[in-house]
């Protein structure tokens, strides 16, 4: 346990200078966010890619969101249990290491143009990144005051999203050609020439792969020298808190429901973005522009969460979360049922309130869990294996009705999340006096 083993390297400091020396461990696991975040968004791009070279219908391409989500689900658990045993600072190293592999590992995949090698990768690298979710989420709630934790979770995210605004745009230059072939002329080529072409087109992501890996093992050692502080209450359970269960505590078990729709919802809006923005009835862009727009869905969610870091130091969290929701739903169903540049820049724009969803789901679902945060985290990181499935749905139906309609998915995602908000989010402090 991480109370009998304090992580080598880490600063073991009382709550008081936790309060008053954060500022700078915060800056460095700061980086963390930026990093996953960057990475995460790539996929965007990635979708797009694959899906013109290897001439993939909608459902079959969101396996590379599934197989970077699936990562989530299979192992946080396993992350959790890394954490208590080495702590979070051997943690975070250890998963930027991992996420280096994964990176390396497109340069075979791009080489033999080969999709399951790619996916292979894609796991990989979402497997590092999973153990530095669980490390650095709740490392950061409880780096502090507690009533603040929403917002310090709000500003390291918006630090994700300032990732997620670039990934996009420097993707869609490095990544997307100007001109792939059609459909039909890919269809007309021979075996050897159109494996040719792939390894051509797949070529395309070895360079970003290979200068992200060396900056991830760059950042692993940034990390190990980093002196962070150990946190004394996720560090010492008393004998009562080990018998309490983190299935006792409703506002995690429906934070675990929260988490899987939005990143769901997020991660599928973002994924058809590329696609959606070509249509005709849309906005008729080449995947190049359009990779750019997807930088506007990405970079109004980094504007919402530094904005956001301020107004819940004076709004109840529960209350903005419900706002956003609510706010999400409608942008998409306005989207839905019109056309042209209303369609276009109101599906743009669920990117700004989807912003504080994440870091208010997270910070509200580990409340009171004292030192059961570490496994709380595990399982609310294993519920982002939403950013696997709810994709998956929507490209099936995309693949029957069109992309257009499909997104209803997500609105119902969003009243999920309502639900949450309003209700699901309350510890048992809250319950047992309303009861």
């Amino acid at each position: 346990m991480v109370g009998q083993e304090s992580a080598a390297g880490m600063q073991k400091v009382s709550a008081p200078s936790i309060i008053q020396n954060f500022t700078r461990p915060l800056a460095v696991v700061t980086t963390l966010f930026f990093m996953w975040g960057f990475l995460t968004c790539l996929n965007d791009i990635l979708v797009p890619q694959m899906k013109s070279v290897f001439d993939l219908s909608y459902a079959r391409v969101m396996l590379i969101q599934f197989a970077f989500f699936s990562a989530y689900f299979l192992f946080s658990i396993p992350w959790s249990k890394v954490v208590n045993a080495i702590g979070y600072q051997k943690t975070m190293v250890t998963g930027l290491l991992i996420m280096a592999l994964g990176a390396f590992l497109f340069v075979p995949a791009a080489t033999s143009a080969s999709f399951p090698l790619f996916l292979g990768a894609l796991i990989v690298l979402a497997a590092g990144i999973t153990g530095l979710q669980v490390a650095a989420n709740p490392y950061v709630v409880v780096l502090g005051k507690p009533e603040t934790a929403s917002s310090r979770l709000v500003l390291t995210q918006a630090f994700n999203s300032l990732g997620t605004t670039i990934a996009p745009k420097l993707g869609g230059l490095l990544m997307l050609s100007a001109a792939p072939l059609a459909i039909e002329e890919l269809r007309q080529l021979s075996p050897q020439a159109l494996h040719l072409y792939r390894v051509q087109e797949a070529s395309s992501v070895k360079m970003p792969y290979v200068v992200i890996g060396v900056a991830l093992l760059l950042l692993a050692v940034l990390i190990a020298a980093s002196r962070l502080p150990n946190i004394e209450a996720a560090a010492n359970p008393t004998v009562e808190k080990v018998r309490d269960s983190v299935w006792r505590h409703p506002n995690l078990v429906f934070g675990a429901l929260g988490i899987f729709t939005y990143v769901g919802a997020e991660v599928s809006i973002g994924s058809f973005l590329v696609n959606y923005l070509g249509q005709a009835d849309i906005a008729g862009l080449s995947a190049k522009t359009a990779a750019g727009y997807v930088s506007l869905y990405w970079g109004g969610a980094m504007v919402g969460r530094f904005l956001g870091a301020a107004v819940l130091r004076r709004v109840k969290t529960g209350h903005l979360l419900a706002l956003c929701a609510v706010c999400t739903s409608v942008l998409v169903i306005i989207s839905m049922l019109s056309s042209g540049h209303i369609a276009m820049w109101s599906i743009l724009a669920v990117g700004f309130f989807n912003s504080i969803m994440f870091p208010c789901i997270f910070s509200l679902a580990v409340a009171e869990l004292g030192p059961l945060t570490g496994n709380g985290s595990g399982i609310l990181n294993m519920a982002i294996v939403g950013g696997a499935i709810v994709p998956v749905i929507q490209g099936a139906i995309a693949d029957r009705i069109g992309i257009h309609h499909a997104f209803f998915v997500p609105v119902i995602c969003y009243m999920c999340i309502l639900f949450y908000a309003l209700s699901g989010s309350k510890p048992n402090s809250e319950r047992f006096v309303s009861a």
